[in-house]
């Protein structure tokens, strides 16, 4: 076998678990380490052997590491850690707050350059694999309207905003999609609608001690980029409750692309998902881009990139002459 790609995991949460999950199953890789902010003692790697090292250790590991895969948050965590790490090591993200991906992006690339290192940020399933078939719909419809419907499920990103609220001890959240928007949308219809006609948002919230649910209440439904668009409940309830019924993470949705290419024919393109763990899903996604950005960095393209600028034969272990024999 070739040399193994060198992972490294930013963050042991649910999504840094899932890269250990993920890179487990790609034979061409191999994980360098866990970066942690908890002390290393605290962290339990999925195999026993694998390294764990404070955050601190990593500028003097930069020969250990040929992509490092940040796990992070995108209200706090990526905003900050992006940049930083992107000058010093190649790296794949899920920054998924995208009204502000222009702006992460920016940041992003202008560290990736001057460090002529390879960055591929926003990686996931929204945005993601939801971005490059919105993409593909409109062009292969350009007479069109193009709708994305969220779950229903647990949001990651919108749970981990929530629990950075003051005096919330711990929170879920859940998107909706309104069954009668995606009855029209599917029905070849092109309806505009607005976010709150779309989705609706439930959030189940473990208050801590002292705090006034009022306000908490406030802050969750007026956060912006999250859920002042939206219909929020948010549900006050026991860390018993917590751990009991929201310890699931399934998530899913699709995208429909409805258009016209003649005046008599109407087309819908529609793209779905089913997922049983929202993590381990987007994991998946990251490591695979962690591969493609391997490359990407072995043939001097430096920078970033988002998943729209990558093609697909680079995120596979097959070579080209393969593809084309198995998948064309």
């Amino acid at each position: 076998m070739a040399e193994r790609i060198r992972i490294g995991i930013v963050g042991h949460g649910n999504l840094g678990r899932g890269v250990e999950a993920a890179v487990a199953r790609n034979p061409d890789m191999q994980l360098a380490g866990i970066y942690t902010r908890r002390p290393p003692g605290q962290i339990a790697p999925r195999d026993a052997e694998t390294p764990v090292h404070e955050m601190a250790a990593l500028p003097a590991h930069t020969d250990r590491i040929d992509v490092l895969v940040l796990c992070g948050g995108s209200k706090e965590d990526l905003p900050r850690q992006g940049p930083e790490l992107t000058a010093l090591f190649n790296t794949v993200d899920s920054f998924d707050t995208h009204a502000r991906i222009p702006e992460y992006f920016a940041a992003v690339d202008a560290s990736a350059t001057a460090a002529r290192r390879t960055a591929l940020i926003s990686a996931g399933w929204d945005p993601g694999m939801f971005s490059i078939n919105r993409v593909l719909g409109e062009a292969l419809l350009p007479d069109g309207a193009t709708y994305t419907f969220w779950g229903d499920g647990l949001s990651q990103g919108h749970s981990d905003a929530i629990r950075k609220v003051p005096g919330v001890a711990g929170a879920v959240q859940y998107t909706r999609p309104v069954k009668e928007a995606v009855d029209r949308v599917r029905g070849g219809s092109r309806p505009r609608l607005t976010a709150r006609e779309k989705h609706r948002r439930e959030c189940f919230v473990v208050l801590a001690d002292g705090a006034d649910p009022e306000q908490v209440r406030d802050a969750i439904v007026t956060m912006p980029h999250y859920f002042d668009e939206y219909d929020t409940t948010v549900n006050f309830i026991t860390a018993e409750e917590l751990a009991r019924d929201h310890h699931a993470m399934m998530h899913g949705g699709f995208v429909i692309r409805s258009g016209n290419t003649s005046d008599e024919n109407t087309q819908v393109i529609e793209y779905g998902l089913k997922l049983d763990s929202n993590p381990e899903f987007t994991s998946s996604v990251l490591v695979a881009y962690a591969r493609a950005v391997y490359r990407l960095s072995a043939m001097g393209q430096h920078g970033a990139f988002t998943v729209l600028d990558v093609a697909p034969g680079l995120l596979s272990p097959k070579s080209a002459a393969q593809l084309r024999a198995e998948q064309l």
